[in-house]
């Protein structure tokens, strides 16, 4: 179920309803998508198995725990091995302060958003980063404000042919 063609309408309202609140009743959710709830809670697992929803998780407002500093880093390697890559990301992804991880195209190798207390514990983060890789480039941009945060996909329709 990986093309999106095979995701129909009625799958299409199940992951975005389960988006909106993946603590919605079984009864709810069967009721706003349109079936009665056996068939819908197969089309659920369905959707599961497949890896469409990979999992369902609680959004905790960093700042109310303590996590007030949001850091985009940019990294320039000037190593591009297979070998290295994997243990760069194998390492950093084992970084609770790294939230998300992307390798990139571009003038940027790598791409992390870090999620820290404050200054000190990036520095901390920074320091330890530094000693594990020998990286070209480090670039840390500071998050003001954040003014949009979703983890919700706008499902595509399906193309037509």
């Amino acid at each position: 179920m990986s093309a999106r063609a095979s995701l129909d309408a009625i799958d299409r309202k199940i992951l975005t309803a389960l988006q909106k609140d993946a603590t919605i009743s079984l009864a709810e959710l069967a009721d706003k998508v349109g079936l009665s709830q056996t068939p819908c809670w197969k089309r659920v697992q369905k959707l599961e198995a497949s890896g469409v929803i990979l999992r369902r998780v609680a959004l905790i407002a960093p700042e109310k725990v303590g996590l007030g500093l949001s850091v985009f880093v940019q990294i320039e390697t000037g190593e591009h091995s297979s070998a290295w890559l994997n243990r760069f990301a194998s390492t950093v992804s084992a970084m609770p302060e790294v939230i998300e991880l992307y390798r990139m195209a571009g003038d940027v190798d790598y791409m992390l958003r870090v999620v820290v207390e404050d200054m000190a514990a990036y520095d901390g983060f920074y320091k330890r980063l530094i000693d594990l890789f020998p990286l070209k480039n480090v670039t840390s941009r500071f998050a003001m404000e954040r003014i949009k945060l979703t983890t919700a996909y706008r499902i595509p329709e399906p193309q037509i042919d």
